[in-house]
């Protein structure tokens, strides 16, 4: 997928801008500057006009680069803006790295928001190497700008900053890769299930050992082969069937046996007792043929 959006700074152009220049969402600022924070009417405004919203913390060039100490400080203030404006507990925040360097140099910044925020909500803005790097750390949320990145496009990131639109006030093209990128309100998807990872992991082993009693073939058809663990259902019934059929001309041919000798037609006892036997033997041996799916 792909969507188009803007981040904008200082400048406030209204919903209507926004809308006219074809974004769906705007990336906004929390930081020590109040002039460049995004503010609640802000995340309203665009919340009641369909427009989304990705937060990022970005305060002086080299700040990514100071140590986890300074990422657990900026994470700890960027918590406290997050929930002045009303953006939600699980929203994620980019840190900016607004400069030209190696992931190596800023992984103890992000470490020190990561304990504040948790991983899973720590964004990161950057240029290529610094995303890849990101990307392999195990970060999600990965807005890479077009500078610092020498014509390379991160295939990890979530976010993409291209260049300057003709909005008022500078801002900058940015096109969202994934259905999530950080952007409140937060998605939702069918995907996403209620479960702890025990209960998944019960589930799945679930459905692997019921799958294989899943269905019996109709006279083994070739669009559902019968599991070679399991009889096929129409041979029970078809095998089934014969041999109660069978039964029952026994006890026809046994009745009329026994009506012959009372009638003095010259059959013995014996002759009785052998053909029961017999047919009973061949009508039992037909009957276990078919319930244990053998040929006789």
């Amino acid at each position: 997928m792909s969507l188009t959006g803007v981040d904008i700074a200082w400048d406030r152009p209204t919903v209507a801008a926004i809308q006219k220049v074809g974004a769906h969402f705007v990336a906004r600022y929390l930081s020590t500057d109040p002039n460049k924070n995004i503010t609640a009417a802000e995340v309203t405004a665009y919340r009641g006009a369909g427009i989304g919203t990705v937060v990022v913390w970005e305060t002086t060039t080299g700040r990514a680069t100071a140590g986890r100490a300074a990422g657990v400080a900026d994470a700890q203030a960027a918590e406290v803006e997050r929930k002045a404006v009303g953006l939600p507990s699980d929203m994620p925040i980019h840190f900016a790295v607004d400069e030209d360097t190696t992931w190596s140099s800023v992984a103890a910044y992000m470490s020190g928001a990561a304990s504040v925020l948790g991983q899973q909500r720590v964004g990161v803005y950057g240029g290529y190497k610094v995303i890849e790097g990101a990307a392999a750390a195990g970060y999600r949320y990965l807005w890479q700008t077009v500078a610092w990145s020498g014509g390379l496009w991160s295939t990890h990131a979530t976010i993409r900053q291209t260049g300057g639109t003709t909005l008022n006030g500078g801002a900058d093209w940015d096109t969202a890769e994934t259905p999530d990128f950080g952007q409140y309100p937060r998605p939702t998807t069918p995907q996403e299930i209620d479960m702890d990872a025990t209960q998944a992991r019960q589930l799945a082993e679930l459905h692997d050992l019921l799958v294989p009693y899943a269905g019996w073939a109709y006279k083994n058809a070739d669009q559902l082969k019968a599991n070679p663990k399991l009889p096929d259902a129409y041979g029970y019934l078809v095998g089934t069937n014969t041999a109660v059929q069978h039964l029952t001309a026994q006890v026809a041919a046994l009745t009329a046996a026994v009506g012959a000798l009372a009638k003095g037609g010259g059959i013995t006892a014996a002759e009785v007792t052998a053909a029961a036997e017999a047919g009973a033997k061949a009508a039992l041996d037909q009957l276990g043929h078919a319930l244990d799916g053998t040929k006789p």
